[in-house]
C-alpha cells in the first residue's frame, strides 16, 4: 500500500478540496462514506461550526459521513449543504422511513480579510469539494479550505504570514493508523516542537507572545481559527472519540504559540472508521503529534499568496 503522509493513509477516508484562487477562499470535505463514529471539541473563543450538537454522545446518531472545513466565516457554512446533496445523491445518509439524510458537521475559519469579502464557499463549492476527493495524495498549503489562511495576525495583514492546509499520518502499529487533517488560520504562530524552530508567524523581530504585552491587537487579530480533523482506523465510540479529540488539541497547543485564544475558534474533530482493537489513550496520545505535525506541515507547505510571504517556492 503506498503510503501518503495523509489521513487518507486509513480505509474509509477520501479528502477533496474547491477553492477560488482569485477570492482567496473555499473549502476542504474529510469524505467517510461508510460512516464514522465522531466526537467534537471546541476550544477556541470564537467557534462557527454546524452539526455538532448531534456529536454529544448522549444524542440519537451514532455516526456522520463527511466534516466540511470551509473559508468564508460564517457564510461558509452553507458549503456542508453541498456536501448533503452529493452523499443523497450516492444513497448515503441517516436512515430514515423517508429519506437517507447524511450527516456532515462543519468548522468554519475567517478568510474575509484576504482576498475578495464578496465571495464565500457556498453549496456549489462544497459539492465540487466531493467530485475532487479521492482517497490518494492530498494536496497541502494553499487549497481548499486553507485558500484564504494566514498565521501571526496580532499586528494585522501587514504583517502576517501565508498559511494553509497540512496533513500527517503516524502507523502506530498492527495496521493502525492515525491521521490528521488541519486547516491553520492562527493568531499566533507557528513553532516546530520537534526541533524548537520558529516556522511561520508576525513579521518584524518580535513574537506573538511578546507582542501580546503591549495589548496591541488589530482588528485581523480578532479573525482566526485552527480547524481539523483526526481519524484513525479502529472501533470506537462517540464517547470515546470525543476524548481523542480533547487530547489531539494538545497538538495545536504544541505547535501553535498561544493557542486557544478569545479570537480564535479553535475546533478538531475525531473520526473512527472501525476494524482495528488499539488502545485509547495511545490512540489519543498519537492524535496530538499527528495534529502538530500537520500544522508545522501547513505553514511549511503554503506559497505566497494574497500579498503574504509564504514559505513554499513556487
Amino acid at each position: 500500500m503506498k503510503l501518503h503522509n495523509s489521513i487518507t493513509d486509513m480505509p474509509g477516508i477520501e479528502v477533496g478540496h474547491a477553492q477560488n484562487e482569485e477570492a482567496l477562499t473555499g473549502c476542504t470535505v474529510i469524505l467517510c462514506r461508510e460512516g464514522a463514529a465522531a466526537g467534537v471539541d471546541v476550544r477556541g473563543g470564537a467557534p462557527g461550526t454546524r452539526e455538532t450538537d448531534l456529536l454529544n454522545p448522549v444524542n440519537l446518531v451514532q455516526s456522520i459521513h463527511a466534516v466540511l472545513l470551509a473559508g468564508g466565516s460564517a457564510f461558509g457554512l452553507d458549503a456542508a449543504s453541498g456536501v448533503m446533496r452529493y452523499l443523497e445523491e450516492q444513497q448515503v445518509g441517516f436512515r430514515t422511513l423517508h429519506a437517507n439524510v447524511p450527516i456532515v458537521p462543519a468548522a468554519i475559519l475567517y478568510d474575509l480579510d484576504l482576498g475578495r469579502s464578496d465571495v464565500r464557499p457556498d453549496a456549489g463549492m462544497g459539492y465540487q469539494a466531493c467530485l475532487n476527493a479521492s482517497n490518494g495524495e492530498t494536496a497541502e498549503g494553499v487549497v481548499g479550505a486553507g485558500t484564504g489562511a494566514s498565521v501571526g495576525k496580532i499586528l494585522g495583514q501587514e504583517q502576517a504570514m501565508k498559511s494553509g492546509v497540512g496533513g500527517a499520518s503516524i502507523h502506530i502499529g498492527e495496521g493502525v493508523v492515525v491521521g490528521a487533517l488541519v486547516v491553520v488560520n492562527a493568531l499566533g504562530d507557528v513553532r516546530d516542537p520537534q526541533t524548537g524552530e520558529w516556522v511561520a508567524g508576525v513579521r518584524g523581530g518580535k513574537t506573538t507572545l511578546e507582542l501580546m504585552r503591549s495589548n496591541a491587537f488589530s482588528f485581523s487579530a480578532r479573525a482566526n481559527t485552527v480547524i481539523g480533523v483526526v481519524a484513525v482506523n479502529a472501533d470506537f465510540s462517540k464517547t470515546e472519540m470525543t476524548r481523542v479529540a480533547q487530547m489531539a488539541h494538545d497538538g495545536l497547543a504544541r505547535a501553535i504559540h498561544p493557542a486557544h485564544t478569545q479570537f480564535d475558534g479553535d475546533t478538531i474533530f475525531a473520526l473512527a472508521t472501525g476494524g482495528k482493537k488499539v488502545d485509547l489513550s495511545t490512540v489519543g496520545a498519537y492524535a496530538a503529534e499527528a495534529v502538530a505535525l500537520a500544522i508545522v506541515r501547513a505553514a511549511r507547505m503554503s506559497a505566497s499568496a494574497g500579498g503574504l510571504p509564504g514559505l513554499r517556492k513556487q
